[in-house]
């Protein structure tokens, strides 16, 4: 499994809206296990979102799905930066699969 956690940052008066194009784009993506958009509670614009998919490819090969790159081409003018972002390995936890072995 592939996972992400990273966060991001709408421009001022934007986070409802950038959140309404990322959460609106998130079905039908083959491989997507988990995408989690949320609100930082110490920041009014920034949100962090969780991934964790079956695998990178799957992931990488997203980024070429319509939906998604128009999602992206929507919210780009709403994204006043990025902050961290980490990867993952997800081994299981409630609501996730159990990983099988390799």
């Amino acid at each position: 499994m592939h996972g992400l956690i990273g966060s991001m940052s709408a421009a001022p008066g934007r986070r409802d809206d950038l959140i309404a194009i990322l959460t609106a784009a998130v079905s039908n993506m083959p491989g997507c296990l988990s995408y989690i958009v949320a609100k930082d509670t110490k920041d009014a614009n920034t949100i962090w979102i969780t991934e964790i998919w079956d695998s990178q490819a799957s992931h990488d090969a997203s980024l070429s799905l319509a939906a998604v790159k128009k999602a992206i081409a929507a919210a780009t003018p709403m994204i006043a930066g990025f902050g961290d972002q980490v990867v993952t390995t997800p081994v299981g936890g409630y609501g996730l699969p159990a990983a099988k072995p390799r």
